[in-house]
C-alpha cells in the first residue's frame, strides 16, 4: 500500500495508481473518482508537488488526457511504494459489485460491520449499497437471508447463482472494463485458464459445425468457466432436467465434458452434462423446434408495428432474417430459464427510447409463443433489430417536407403547369392546398409553412412567395432557398407543444395524481378519450419511463390520442417515478396516428437533453418562451 506521508490523502494514491497505469482525459477521471474536474486539476498539482522530488510529473496533452511522464528512471525508481495500491472500492457502484460478488462467492455469512470497518465506511453507507444489491439479485431470484449476531448469506438455486455471476463478468467485458474483469477473474474464476477452455469449446463448435454468434461463444466461454469453478468449490448440480436437445448439441457437449476433465479431474455429472447442453442449445443458431413458434412471434411483432404505430416492415428480408436467428435462440434460452444480459440496456433505453418503445409494447402480453415474460434484456436486443429496420425503411421520417399553400386566379391548365414546374424542380415541396384569392382572403391563418402565389396578396401569418405563370430564375431561387429551411424543428414547436400544456409543479405530488390530473385536461381539451390514462398507467407499468437525468417520458401503449400534444412539467421539488428514483422534467407525450412520422424526431429532441444534460437548464425556465428557446437550441444541435 503507498505510504499515507507520500500521498497526503487516499484519494491521491488511487489517482496516481491509475494514472500510472492509463492515460485518461480529465472527465474519465472525475468520474471515476466521482468529484468534479476542478477537484481533478487540484489533485493533480498536489501530485506534481510530490512527484517533482522523485524525477517524474504528470503531464497533460489535449485531446488526449493525464499521463505519467518520467525524465529521472533513477530517482523515480526511489519512491517510496512498495506493492500496488489494494483495490479498496471509492464509489457506490463499486462497492455494490464488491458486495455481489462476496455474497455469491462465499457459502458462510458475510457481516456488514467487518467489511465497513476493512473500507473505512460507516455502516449506514453499506445499508444503502445492500438496497441496490438486492435489486439485482431480485433478478435472479436470489435474496439475502440476515440473520442476528451472524451476518447476511445469499439464498437461491445454484444455477442462478451461476447466471448471476457470468453476467457480471460479460457486462465488464462487453464494456470493455479489461482492468475490471481482469480482477474479477482472478476473485471469480481463480485464474483459471481461459485460453485453453476457449480452445476446447472452440474446437468441438467447429467440429460438429454448430454455429454461435461471436456474443454467444463469449458468453458460453464464461459461463464454462463459472460452472467448473462452482463444481470445484463443491457447489455441483445435483439435478437439472432438459428435453428435445438437438443430438448434435449431445454429441458436441459429450467431446466437451471429456475435454475438461483436464480441470474437474472426471467427466461431467448428468445434471451438469444438461446444464452445458442446454447453455450451448439457447446459444447456438439452428433450425430448432421453436421455428414455428419463432415465425408466430415475427408475424405479431410485425403486425403489432404495423397496426399500432402504422411502420409496415412486413417486406423488410433482413429485419425477419436477423430477429428470426435472434428470437430462435431466445425462446430455448426462456423454456430454460437461462437469463442473458446486455450490458448496453440502460443505453439502448437512454438513447433508442423509440425503437425500445414500440419492441417492448409489440411483447407485452406474448405469452402464448414465449410461455413466460420477456425480460427488458432481450426486449433491448431486439429493440436494436427495429431500430435498424425503422431507419433504414423510414429515413424520411427524421425531417419533413416544407408544405406550401398554392394561390392563384388562373386557368386549370396554367396551374397544372405550375404545379409540374414546382414538383419537377422541387421535388421536396408538398402542395398542401391550391386555393383561390377570395378563399385565401378569409383564412384567419396558415397553417402550411409559407404561401406561392401568382397574384398579390396580403400577408398572414407566413411569408409569400409571388411567382409569374412562367417563373423567372429570381422567383425560382426564392423558393428553393425557402424550401430548403429545415422545417421539422419549427413544425414540433409549434404543432407539439402549447403553452396550454406547459406547467411548473412546486407543491409536493405523486405521479399517479400528476398522471391523472394532466390526462383529464388533455381529454377536455379534445386531445384523448377516456381510454388514455388508463393506456398511460398501464405502459408506466410495464417499465418505468425514465430516461435518465431526472427526465421521463410517460406515454400510452401505441398512438392513441385524437390530436398531437406534449405536455411539459417542469417539478422543481421533484416526483418520484421508479421506486427511489425522481423526475424533475416530465414530457407527457400524446401523439395521434397522423403524426407518427415525427414520433422519432420527437423522442431524438428527449434524448438530446438527456445527452447534453439539459434537466438543470429546463428547470430554470420560468415561462413558455424560456423553455421554447432551449428547445429551439437543442433542436440546432440535432443531427
Amino acid at each position: 500500500m503507498a505510504s499515507k506521508v507520500l500521498f497526503y490523502y487516499q484519494r491521491l494514491a488511487y489517482l496516481f495508481d491509475t494514472i500510472k497505469n492509463e492515460t485518461l482525459p480529465q472527465r474519465e477521471l472525475a468520474n471515476r473518482f466521482s468529484v468534479s474536474t476542478r477537484t481533478i486539476r487540484t489533485d493533480i498539482s498536489a501530485l506534481n508537488d510530490i512527484l517533482g522530488d522523485y524525477g517524474a510529473q504528470v503531464d497533460y496533452t489535449k485531446n488526449i488526457g493525464y499521463q505519467l511522464v518520467v525524465t529521472d528512471p533513477i530517482r523515480y525508481a526511489t519512491l517510496p511504494i512498495t506493492q500496488v495500491i489494494e483495490q479498496v472500492p471509492r464509489t457506490s457502484k463499486e462497492r455494490v459489485l464488491a458486495l455481489l460478488i462476496a455474497f455469491l462467492t462465499q457459502s458462510n455469512f458475510v457481516k456488514l460491520d467487518d467489511i465497513a470497518g476493512e473500507w473505512f465506511l460507516s455502516r449506514s453507507t453499506l445499508q444503502n449499497d445492500i438496497i441496490e444489491v438486492k435489486k439485482y439479485l431480485d433478478k435472479y431470484n436470489l435474496f439475502l437471508e440476515n440473520r442476528p449476531y451472524y451476518g447476511m448469506r445469499l439464498i437461491g438455486e445454484e444455477s442462478s447463482i451461476r447466471a448471476c455471476l457470468t453476467d457480471i463478468l460479460w457486462q465488464r467485458y462487453m464494456t470493455e472494463d479489461l482492468i475490471t474483469v481482469n480482477r474479477l477473474c482472478k476473485t471469480i474464476l481463480n485464474d483459471i485458464d481461459l485460453e485453453y477452455l476457449e480452445k476446447i469449446l472452440q474446437n468441438q463448435l467447429e467440429r460438429f459445425e454448430l454455429k454461435l454468434s461471436a456474443e454467444g461463444r463469449g458468453y458460453l466461454l464464461y459461463s464454462c468457466a463459472v460452472s467448473i469453478i462452482r463444481i470445484t468449490q463443491g457447489h455441483e448440480l445435483l439435478e437439472y432436467q432438459v428435453e428435445k436437445i438437438n443430438t448434435i448439441v449431445i454429441s458436441a457437449v459429450s467431446e466437451i465434458s471429456e475435454d475438461i476433465s483436464y480441470f474437474l479431474g472426471g467427466v461431467l455429472s448428468d445434471a451438469e452434462f444438461n446444464y452445458l447442453c442446454a447453455q450451448i442449445y439457447s446459444r447456438t443458431i439452428i433450425d430448432s423446434p421453436n421455428q414455428s413458434k419463432s415465425l408466430a412471434l415475427i408475424n405479431h411483432i410485425l403486425s403489432y408495428i404495423n397496426n399500432t404505430y402504422h411502420y409496415n416492415l412486413w417486406e423488410d428480408k433482413k429485419l425477419r432474417q436477423d430477429i428470426l436467428i435472434h428470437i430462435s435462440s431466445m425462446l430455448s434460452r426462456i423454456k430454460y430459464q437461462i437469463r442473458t444480459t446486455n450490458p448496453l440496456l440502460r443505453e439502448i433505453k437512454q438513447y433508442y427510447p423509440f425503437a425500445y418503445d414500440i419492441t417492448l409494447s409489440a411483447l407485452t402480453n406474448t405469452e402464448q409463443y414465449t410461455e413466460s415474460k420477456v425480460t427488458e434484456d432481450e426486449i433491448s436486443y431486439l429493440a436494436v433489430h427495429i431500430g435498424v429496420a425503422l431507419e433504414r425503411n423510414y429515413s424520411a421520417g427524421h425531417e419533413r417536407y416544407a408544405q406550401i399553400l398554392l394561390v392563384s386566379e388562373l386557368g386549370n391548365a396554367a396551374l397544372r403547369m405550375i404545379e409540374s414546374k414546382i414538383k419537377r424542380d422541387f421535388p421536396h415541396i408538398e402542395i398542401n392546398r391550391i386555393l383561390s384569392y377570395r378563399e385565401y382572403e378569409q383564412l384567419a391563418n396558415i397553417k402550411e409553412d409559407f404561401v406561392v402565389s401568382t397574384i398579390r396578396l396580403t400577408e398572414k401569418n407566413k411569408q409569400i412567395v409571388k411567382i409569374s405563370p412562367f417563373p423567372t430564375p429570381h422567383q425560382l431561387e426564392q423558393l428553393g432557398r425557402l424550401a430548403m429551411i429545415d422545417r421539422t424543428m419549427p413544425y414540433i414547436i409549434e404543432h407539439f407543444f402549447n403553452e396550454k400544456f406547459f406547467f411548473i409543479i412546486e407543491q409536493s405530488m405523486t405521479q399517479k395524481d400528476l398522471l391523472k390530473n394532466v390526462c383529464k385536461k388533455l381529454k377536455q381539451a379534445g386531445y384523448v378519450d377516456v381510454d388514455f390514462y388508463p393506456s398511460v398507467i398501464e405502459r408506466e407499468s410495464i417499465v418505468s419511463t425514465l430516461l435518465g437525468e431526472n427526465i421521463a417520458i410517460p406515454h400510452s401503449v401505441g398512438l392513441l390520442a385524437k390530436k398531437t400534444i406534449v405536455t411539459t412539467i417542469l417539478a422543481p421539488q421533484g416526483i418520484v417515478w421508479d421506486k427511489n428514483k425522481i423526475a424533475h422534467v416530465i414530457f407527457l407525450l400524446a401523439i395521434s396516428k397522423d403524426e407518427y412520422e415525427n414520433a422519432m424526431r420527437i423522442y431524438n429532441l428527449f434524448v438530446n437533453f438527456v445527452k447534453e444534460r439539459s434537466t438543470k437548464r429546463l428547470l430554470d425556465s420560468k415561462t413558455f418562451d424560456d423553455f421554447c428557446a432551449i428547445v429551439k437550441d437543442s433542436f440546432g444541435r440535432l443531427p
